[in-house]
């Protein structure tokens, strides 16, 4: 049974295939797994297909969880009747363990199984995927990556058997199978390449001579916006061919953040992680991206409702997007966070998502751990002291404040925001004279700043 791409898709089927591919960019990734399943029924050597299930089940479930064991055994694995079904009739057992997999679709036990029917199938591309699955996702599980990497080394694929030897390293250093299994593999892998070297020219592995021009155009800088539209429609077009080729995905993703189509940017950074082996660059990218789309929306109806301050629908739209996409950078923060706890910049990030989520209380702690880095602590103390102003906590604000002005010697223009925010509190508390000397300080070198002119010019009378 061959593997096939999208263009080997009864005709029939594509129609399908592009529903789903709209489902999943609206985000309706219910639709989209109800379409893959029916599509994978009937054709299951459509690795894409399986490729895009297995995301949109990620995104429905909530990602990978921690595996629960009773008695020593992994809970929640094939039943006796499904793993016999496997063992007798694997094409018939693959839409089952499927259906499975949609309430785990990181399970090991079951991805397990859908390899070994895959493999009988000679469907080797996806089996191969069955366990990198679990791979991304259960970085712990060396079982499953010592079966990964045999399977590569009796593919002939000795240097992606190495890279799975080396992950198990990572977990367990001292594991001897695979600490000889990366030093075999080193070495067949540099055999292979010798052996290519020596037989064929790096313009020979160019698919022709134009594609060898393309780069080195591509390489030079300062490229126009028309040649930037040109280079993101024949990367497009690449990607048509083989969707699932991981450089490309990353080349096309790069283009569209470059052209700031922050949308198509974190939508190919996010298939490209899928595609890669959990690369974390990549999936911070993604977050970026995304985070971007999210502001530029709001930026733009906000502009809407600049334009129309009576149009009350807009405005209800604009309300609904700014606390829907506010509590969604807070995830997306959150998640960095969890991922990597010790790092004071995804902590002021976690911060601002939570401040402009109007969560002021939860702000403040990680607002606090982020004032350990030098190089961001003079932005978390203006942040926190708006954060306990917001809370009616003056002198705490203030005292954040005034540390903040401790730091600063110049007046750039983050010291004029922290005496601005520091005159509008002496304000609220009634202090008048500090409220106006900290907008003299401004007034004296930046006329222009905000209403500071009104405000000092306004003390001295007519």
């Amino acid at each position: 049974m061959p593997e096939i791409s999208d263009k080997e898709l009864p005709q029939n089927v594509k129609a399908y295939w592009l529903k789903a591919l709209s489902a999943v960019e609206v985000k309706n990734h219910a639709y989209a797994v109800s379409l893959l399943q029916a599509i994978l029924k009937d054709n299951p050597g459509f690795l894409a297909g399986r490729e895009m299930l297995r995301k949109c089940e990620g995104i429905l479930t909530g990602g990978p969880k921690k595996k629960q064991k009773i008695f020593g055994m992994d809970s929640g694995g094939p039943g006796m009747k499904l793993q016999s079904t496997a063992k007798k009739e694997p094409i018939a057992a693959v839409p089952l363990i499927e259906k499975e997999l949609e309430k785990d679709p990181y399970s090991d036990s079951l991805n397990d199984l859908l390899h070994d029917c895959l493999v009988k199938m000679e469907l080797f591309d996806s089996a191969a995927f069955a366990l990198e699955t679990v791979r991304r996702s259960h970085p712990d599980n060396t079982k499953n990556m010592h079966k990964l990497a045999l399977f590569y080394l009796e593919r002939g694929k000795p240097d992606k058997a190495g890279e799975v030897y080396n992950d198990i390293l990572k977990v367990e250093p001292t594991d001897a199978k695979a600490i000889k299994g990366s030093k075999d593999c080193a070495a067949q892998h540099s055999m292979q390449r010798q052996n290519w070297s020596e037989n064929t020219s790096v313009r020979d592995l160019m698919r022709d001579q134009s594609e060898l021009q393309e780069l080195e155009a591509a390489n030079r800088a300062g490229m126009t916006m028309d040649q930037m539209l040109e280079k993101r429609d024949r990367l497009i077009g690449r990607y048509n061919e083989d969707p699932n080729h991981l450089g490309n995905a990353k080349e096309l993703a790069n283009v569209f953040e470059q052209l700031e189509d922050w949308e198509n940017a974190a939508t190919f950074y996010d298939w490209a992680f899928s595609l890669s082996n959990g690369d974390a660059a990549l999936k911070a990218k993604g977050r970026q991206m995304s985070d971007k789309f999210i502001a530029q929306q709001i930026k733009s109806l906000q502009a809407g409702v600049d334009a129309d301050p009576n149009n009350e629908e807009l405005r209800s739209q604009l309300n609904e997007v700014v606390k829907s996409r506010a509590m969604e950078m807070v995830a997306n923060a959150k998640q960095r966070v969890d991922e990597n706890p010790t790092d004071p910049q995804l902590r002021f990030e976690l911060g601002v998502a939570l401040y402009n989520a109007g969560d002021h209380s939860a702000a403040i702690p990680h607002l606090q751990q982020a004032k350990s880095n030098p190089h961001i602590r003079t932005k978390v103390l203006l942040l926190l002291g708006r954060t306990f102003k917001a809370k009616s906590m003056y002198d705490l604000a203030l005292k954040q404040l005034g540390d903040a002005l401790a730091d600063l010697h110049g007046m750039d223009n983050i010291k004029k925001e922290v005496l601005y925010e520091k005159g509008l509190i002496h304000e609220e508390m009634g202090d008048k004279a500090a409220a106006l000397d900290c907008f003299k300080q401004i007034y004296e070198v930046d006329y222009g700043y905000r209403d500071v002119a009104q405000r000092v010019e306004s003390s001295y009378g007519d």
